[in-house]
């Protein structure tokens, strides 16, 4: 029979040894106390197969074994805590499944931005109008801003007039948030 090797020892210089790693595998605790994690003396049952209400732990506990499913704790803080009488895996896979719905569902709202010059014709503005109503219409925000290079910033009424030109031709499809303010070289609307 052949004896193991001794470690090697450290000498002075080098690195320590390193960790192992946990290659890619979760942690395989459950997200929520079930069954004999659940450390509190009295529970809140609720749930469709059960009859709600105040019980002691084991008998709540017994009465999950009879069904032959699980005790889980759904609000740890609440006094007593609330737990519910489930399939802890069905339980999981429909909760993930419901906040994969929420989530298609949300809209996502980008803020799209239309840039002006003082001295934007009216064909320009008309363009630059249809993208903004186009941009509304998809559920998006716009941010309009006039850009004054060099001495332009000398017409900051005309900036102001064409962003409030803007706003009045859009007010059918949103609504001004803020009224036209300077910052530095840009007029935002």
């Amino acid at each position: 029979m052949a004896t193991p090797l001794p470690p090697k020892p450290i000498t002075p210089g080098t690195p320590p040894p390193r960790p192992a790693f946990n290659r890619g595998r979760r942690n395989m605790e459950p997200e929520h106390n079930i069954n004999g994690r659940i450390r509190a003396a009295e529970v809140r049952l609720v749930g469709d197969n059960v009859e709600n209400g105040v019980f002691k732990l084991s008998q709540a506990q017994d009465m999950a074994d009879a069904q032959e499913l699980d005790l889980v704790e759904i609000t740890a803080n609440a006094v007593p805590p609330v737990c519910r009488i489930v399939d802890y895996k069905k339980f999981l896979y429909e909760r993930k499944k419901k906040a994969k719905e929420v989530k298609a569902n949300t809209i996502k709202q980008e803020v799209k931005e239309i840039r002006f010059g003082p001295n934007t014709d009216e064909h320009d503005f008309e363009f630059k109008l249809k993208h903004a109503e186009k941009f509304l219409s998809e559920g998006n925000k716009v941010r309009a801003f006039v850009l004054f290079r060099g001495r332009a910033i000398v017409y900051k009424e005309r900036g102001e007039v064409l962003l409030l030109q803007f706003a009045q031709r859009l007010t059918e499809l949103g609504k001004v948030e803020m009224m036209p303010k300077l910052e530095g070289k840009k007029m935002i609307l």
